[in-house]
């Protein structure tokens, strides 16, 4: 039987790749199963990630605009993905016309975890959901217990938890979770709701594919399995490595990956902090003085903070001279390179890095795994905390910056961190023999025969297509 699925991502770039990347894995694994994949595009943002994807027999790409501007605020973004369901319903509508020839069965959605108001659609053809869910399955799990505490009243307000020395029990950790490592999110009263909603939603699907490894998350993927909860399918590590090879690289990144090829292996700490991270002058100057002091040479991708990272990303300094202690560039000429946007892949992928001091995304995470660079953790925002605990106290992956940062670039607060704490961590990152670098060389390899053939990837994506092919045969008997 040939079946169709409708994918239907966020209009984040980092979830729309990774969408795009389990698209193609899944009609690779099956010639009967086709795909298309529906991307909300605004035209003030991923123009040239959209225009590149190129559509064939069975993986089809259908843009529906979202309007000029994507909307900032919380509520406001959640509305406007509603208000695009009679678009995603007539879209889908001219995918099962039956009057076409060999038009497959639609067998459901597979939508994305801000998108699960297009539930409702799928409802409405009478096909089953399932979610994608971008990130690590400890924080899908976290998520799913505080929504079930909080719909048991036993948990409301946690606005006041900033330096709580309480401990919350986690089903998907095996260790005791400090409230004051609580993302931000779970701290708002309106991003609470927010995400309890979208917690209850979660339940309503057949299947949530997860972007994680067995290895890497064992704790996470029990407590996932235990009945109560949608099947998981650990499809990960989804990674965009198409560029890794550096084939598509402007003249500057061509220099400095030129220059990491000309450093002793494992010699180069390199700090990079997503496409919202950036920093203060102040924090700037702490940082810069932690390089020089570490010895260490580094590769440091730079942005200036923006004051609100929902309105706006963060921008390129044009004043470093000013901001850096003085004579740091003469200093560091022959130690290090500051640098602006950053081929994260292509520099990870380098023989000379040595260490990655990150936000702590789970993206970012997934490809320093991959790579087996050990990471320095300094968690900018959303659930990037909680990746940082399980990351450095629950796996023993990473080693931290700070133990309880506070703050949160979604609130607009950012705490300082002193150059003695970055250069503590920058320090304990690149010692080569630590036990921290072998666990990590340790999961890496584990990462790598996942996406194996018979490995945790494709036996996931393979019970997926069989499990959608079975919910399809047995809605067909109800009906």
């Amino acid at each position: 039987m040939k079946i169709e699925l409708v994918f239907i991502p966020s209009p984040a770039i980092s979830h729309l790749m990774a969408t795009v990347e389990m698209a193609e894995q899944l009609v690779d694994k099956n010639d009967n199963l086709s795909i298309t994949v529906i991307i909300i595009s605004f035209s003030s943002k991923n123009t040239s990630m959209i225009t590149s994807l190129t559509s064939n027999n069975r993986l089809r790409y259908e843009i529906i605009s979202g309007g000029d501007q994507q909307p900032t605020e919380l509520k406001a973004t959640d509305s406007h993905i509603q208000s695009l369901k009679p678009l995603v319903r007539d879209a889908v509508a001219k995918l099962v016309d039956s009057t076409l020839p060999d038009a497959p069965r639609l067998a459901g959605f597979v939508v994305d975890m801000y998108c699960t108001s297009m539930i409702d659609v799928a409802n409405e053809f009478g096909v089953p959901s399932y979610l994608f869910y971008t990130s690590n399955a400890g924080f899908l799990g976290l998520l799913l217990h505080i929504q079930f505490m909080y719909d048991a009243e036993d948990i409301y307000d946690m606005s006041e938890l900033e330096d709580s020395d309480v401990e919350l029990v986690v089903p998907s950790l095996t260790s005791p979770y400090p409230l004051k490592c609580l993302p931000y999110i779970f701290k708002s009263k309106e991003w609470l709701t927010f995400f309890v909603t979208q917690a209850r939603r979660f339940r309503e699907t057949k299947g949530i594919l997860v972007n994680t490894v067995p290895d890497l998350e064992p704790q996470a993927l029990t407590f996932l399995s235990n009945g109560n909860i949608p099947r998981a399918y650990p499809v990960g590590p989804l990674l965009h490595l198409k560029n890794v090879n550096c084939d598509y690289v402007d003249k500057k990144q061509s220099e400095i990956l030129r220059w990491l090829d000309e450093q002793p292996p494992r010699s180069v700490v390199f700090l990079c902090f997503g496409s919202m991270g950036g920093f203060s002058e102040e924090q700037v100057r702490e940082t810069a003085l932690a390089l020089d002091r570490s010895g260490h040479r580094f590769l440091w991708s730079l942005r200036r903070a923006s004051p609100n990272i929902l309105r706006e990303p963060p921008g390129e300094f044009t004043n470093l001279e000013e901001i850096l202690p003085e004579g740091f560039f003469d200093r560091m000429a022959n130690r290090g390179k500051v640098i602006g946007w950053a081929e994260q892949v292509a520099i990870l992928a380098k023989p000379a890095i040595g260490g990655f001091v990150s936000h702590g995304g789970w993206n970012s995470t997934l490809e320093s795994l991959w790579f087996g660079v050990p990471m320095a953790i300094w968690p900018l925002y959303a659930e990037q905390k909680f990746n940082a605990f399980e990351m450095v106290e629950e796996l023993g992956l990473a080693v931290e910056i700070k133990k309880h940062w506070r703050g949160d670039l979604l609130l607009g607060r950012s705490e300082i961190v002193t150059a003695e704490e970055i250069e503590k961590g920058i320090i304990c990152l690149m010692e080569q023999d630590s036990d921290v670098r072998k666990r990590v060389n340790e999961i890496s390899e584990k990462c790598h025969v996942a996406l194996m053939d018979g490995g945790s990837s494709e036996t996931a994506l393979k019970r997926f297509i069989q499990d959608v092919t079975e919910n399809i045969a047995w809605s067909e008997t109800e009906s």
